[in-house]
């Protein structure tokens, strides 16, 4: 089966097959295009998010990570949505957790976004429906409690990147074990396993990775 995966910064994204791949059991071919492929590190600055933008981060092909705004990619997004299914993709997956608006289009196939996977599970595993929410930057704490309050009683956020010092996601899990809250959702799909393991040993709370949870849900369709 021939699947789409997109990306908000730059394709191909190893450092998130290297998770998920596995779990296809070598059923799939992985088509990957990226939101910034082709831009220059010069021009991604002119993506600087601004008040009242929607904040993203995501990774380069030299391996440093970029924040912007969603507002300057989603034509880019749409055009790889448009190479996929002219090159015979079965479905599409976007390799972020972030919320996209509703004008990006697919004409034949399905667009899987993990944000819809996560909205609907994760008010089903928390008992207490009281979470914690870890995301990218400081600039995506409100945004990140904004959204979740729809789903859920109570949120509370920390920001630390999946792209900086192992330290810093230490001291942040260090902060997560001291919170209230049942359930983590690791928010952003650079994340990994070796991250999600640390903050579920460090907190003893039950800990959601987006890239394997979105990659399970799929696997369900090549599961023949």
């Amino acid at each position: 089966m021939k699947i789409g995966a997109i990306t908000i910064g730059q394709a191909p994204r190893t450092d998130v097959t290297v998770d998920i791949m596995d779990i296809f059991q070598d059923k799939v071919e992985l088509v990957q295009a990226g939101g910034l492929d082709g831009l220059t590190k010069e021009e991604i600055r002119h993506f600087a998010p601004e008040e009242g933008d929607y904040v993203l981060v995501s990774l380069l092909q030299d391996g440093s990570s970029v924040t912007f705004a969603e507002r300057y990619i989603i034509p880019r997004l749409q055009q790889a949505i448009d190479k996929m299914e002219e090159e015979g993709c079965t479905l599409i997956m976007f390799f972020c957790t972030g919320k996209f608006p509703a004008d990006l289009q697919s004409r034949r196939v399905p667009l899987i976004y993990p944000c819809d996977v996560l909205d609907r599970l994760v008010p089903l595993l928390t008992k207490n429906s009281s979470i914690i929410c870890v995301t990218p930057s400081p600039l995506q704490l409100e945004q990140t409690k904004t959204k979740w309050m729809q789903y859920v009683e109570n949120v509370q956020t920390v920001a630390v990147s999946p792209y900086g010092e192992w330290d810093d996601l230490e001291k942040a899990a260090e902060e997560v074990k001291e919170m209230e809250g049942d359930l983590i959702i690791l928010d952003c799909i650079g994340y990994t396993r070796k991250m999600k393991e640390m903050f579920a040993k460090k907190t003893g709370k039950l800990t959601v990775l987006p890239r394997t949870l979105l990659a399970r849900v799929i696997s369900e369709l090549t599961d023949v």
